[in-house]
């Protein structure tokens, strides 16, 4: 069967559009990829590969989308939470091993004193911008320019559905313009109760850029100026920068800190964390979910911090994300394209420079690498995990020469 059909796969589609709208939905959505040659469902995984329902494997740089930290179905993360699971999962009143994980989080974790925890990045975000607001008696919250922090209406990056009305306290800056924060808190004088920024800038449909030099040292002083809470977004890129959050990578400490993503290798777990002067606030802001302390994906957290310490796990998804970027960058050359890779190693994105901020060669590329075997998203930024060895990245750059053979032939070469 060639990589190009997807039989089982298509009538599966056929049967999820009559009864899911849209078939499939959010950041997930085929329509995000490229039909007719992407997968739209994924039956199996393993390490770093995963294997759609017609039988096709694929070396995968999404990581799903970030969580997979140490690899799919990680022996060690996965024996912690089947004996977890056969104790108790869902109960009553949370299990001890919260406990257990949030000891470990604050002694790893720099400058923070408590954690507490939830499902997903998004009820994070907002739980914190919440517990900011409480502890200052403000209302104002300053984001980045077309940061994504979620899917709720305060930052909803689409906005269908939600009304204006959700933005009414949220101000705006340009991201790396200290100048634009300055000018926001000045917008905003005595009523901002806290900035949340990422510790890069990585929304999707863009290059990523990192933190000019100082940036977000001066967030943290403005803050500290103003009397505001520092909320850092470690939502993607937390456990792959720095095992103490991600803006220790620039010395800098936030007074807030929030993870999902990563910090459980794939189960559903997300943590607010804090300094001893928000613990109050964040006793007294009600926010809850009967699945919150689930005991088995608290157990997986507990095994995937453990193992990624142990392993060096930061380390080798440096390594193995820079031996990436940089067999990307000399095939490109070799058929005379140029590209731009942005981002740090463990999370990086390439773009083509002749696309000018268009994705026609990036759709382009990413369908012929998986039509050839590697899972590359075409404007989403991309995820190495402590998975993926020597063999499988190299395996990756001879799926992205094929890609780079298709935009040459098609697009022509951009330098002779």
């Amino acid at each position: 069967m060639s990589r190009f059909e997807h039989p089982v796969g298509d009538a599966l589609m056929a049967r999820a559009e009559r009864v899911i709208p849209g078939g499939i939905y959010g950041h997930q959505s085929p329509s995000f990829l490229v039909e007719g040659i992407f997968p739209r469902f994924l039956s199996r995984s393993r390490g770093c590969r995963v294997w759609d329902p017609d039988g096709h494997e694929y070396v995968d740089f999404l990581c799903a989308y970030g969580p997979m930290v140490l690899g799919y179905l990680d022996p060690v993360v996965e024996a912690a939470a089947e004996e977890q699971r056969r104790q108790c999962d869902s109960g009553n009143v949370p299990p001890p091993n919260m406990v257990e994980l949030a000891e470990k989080l604050v002694a790893i974790t720099v400058g923070m004193d408590w954690a507490m925890f939830a499902k997903n990045g998004s009820d994070v975000c907002t739980w914190a911008l919440a517990v900011a607001r409480h502890a200052t008696g403000r209302d104002v919250v300053v984001m980045a320019q077309g940061t994504y922090h979620g899917v709720h209406g305060w930052c909803n990056s689409f906005g269908r559905g939600f009304p204006a009305a959700d933005r009414a306290n949220i101000a705006s800056f340009v991201w790396n313009d200290v100048g634009s924060l300055e000018h926001a808190f000045a917008q905003n004088d005595g009523r901002v109760a806290g900035v949340i920024v990422t510790p890069f800038r990585h929304e999707a449909m863009h290059d990523q850029e990192m933190p000019a030099p100082g940036f977000l040292q001066a967030v943290r002083d403005l803050c500290t100026r103003h009397g505001s809470v520092m909320i850092v977004d470690d939502v993607r890129a937390g456990f792959r920068l720095h095992i103490g959050g991600s803006t220790q990578r620039w010395s800098v400490t936030p007074d807030m800190l929030v993870y999902s993503k990563a910090v459980a290798n794939g189960y559903p777990l997300a943590v607010m964390m804090g300094r001893d002067s928000l613990r109050d606030a964040a006793r007294a802001v009600f926010v809850t979910g009967t699945f919150f302390t689930q005991a088995v994906p608290i157990a997986a957290a507990i095994a995937t911090v453990a193992e990624i310490e142990k392993r060096g796990a930061i380390a080798r998804m440096e390594r193995a994300g820079q031996r990436l970027c940089d067999g990307l960058i000399e095939r490109a050359r070799g058929y005379g394209l140029e590209v731009t890779i942005s981002g740090p190693p463990a999370i990086p994105f390439m773009s083509f420079v002749a696309d000018a901020g268009g994705f026609d060669r990036n759709r382009l590329f990413a369908g012929e690498a998986a039509a050839n075997g590697a899972f590359f998203h075409p404007h989403h930024n991309w995820f190495v995990s402590a998975a993926h060895e020597d063999a499988d990245i190299d395996a990756g750059l001879a799926a992205a020469e094929a890609g780079f053979a298709a935009v040459a032939r098609k697009f022509g070469k951009d330098r002779a």
